[in-house]
């Protein structure tokens, strides 16, 4: 019996000490819960952004696009991409419905041709209007739709980050092995994702800068640039012009609406 105890009471120091800690994969879900509960409770929100894009030369191509956002209560957020330059994409738009217990909904509007096609689930992995970005990045990431494992903790430049690697439940819906994330301990915010492909190999790195905050609440970053490590390109996403509880609703939502982009 003494010998019970006092294996208790050591296990009750190192608790105390920090030692025992909650497995990696609990305390990955813990940290990836708290960053969703500190970036959730916007209600909806719009905001401007310019797209650089970059290929392995050096040259570069600006598009212009804004985009909104509606928070879904129980599920993920609905999202709308509206392109207004250059002329040869403008108009162009996706819609996309974001899930926690199923696979996200995505529909393409390409005004050259005025129909509104669906992107599948073998598509997502595609590029993004010639982008870096796929389509699977522009949607959000259920939290629900992935495992999660601590590996790390380290600095990253001046912050102390969590280092957390992320991998989809269902692998077939997702182009990727896994992502890796780091996240600061002081207002959990994300500075970097590395992404690898299906073969584990180093793909993509999305480093994220300048983030601001907005209503003393939602830290918002001001850019997004999106390496292809494989390819040599980039693209960069510069974010302006926030503005939150701007009165959005479900139908500014639509797929009836995609047909009526101006």
């Amino acid at each position: 019996m003494m010998r019970i105890l006092n294996v208790i009471c050591g296990l009750w120091v190192l608790q105390a000490l920090g030692v025992c800690a909650a497995p990696p994969e609990n305390r990955g879900m813990e940290i990836m819960q708290e960053f969703r509960r500190r970036s959730a409770g916007y209600g909806d929100f719009s905001a401007n952004l310019t797209m650089v894009l970059r290929d392995r030369r050096g040259q570069t191509g600006r598009r212009r696009l804004r985009i909104e956002m509606l928070e879904v209560p129980g599920d993920g957020p609905k999202s709308l991409a509206v392109f207004d330059y250059p002329p040869d994409i403008k108009g162009t738009a996706l819609l996309t419905y974001a899930h926690r217990d199923k696979d996200d909904d995505q529909w393409l509007y390409l005004p050259a041709t005025k129909r509104v096609r669906r992107i599948t689930a073998s598509g997502r992995s595609g590029s993004f209007v010639g982008s870096e970005f796929s389509y699977e990045d522009i949607a959000s990431r259920e939290i629900e739709r992935y495992t999660y494992r601590l590996l790390r903790e380290e600095p990253l430049a001046s912050l102390d980050c969590y280092v957390i690697e992320s991998t989809a439940a269902d692998a077939s819906q997702s182009g990727y092995r896994r992502m890796v994330w780091w996240i600061d301990k002081d207002a959990y915010r994300v500075w970097k994702i590395d992404y690898h492909d299906r073969k584990d190999a180093l793909l993509k790195t999305l480093v994220l800068k300048d983030h601001q905050l907005h209503k003393d609440r939602f830290w918002r970053p001001a850019s997004m640039e999106m390496t292809n490590h494989q390819t040599g390109k980039a693209t960069t996403l510069e974010w302006t012009d926030y503005a939150f509880g701007t009165g959005l609703d479900e139908a500014d939502f639509s797929l009836n609406r995609l047909k009526r982009i101006q």
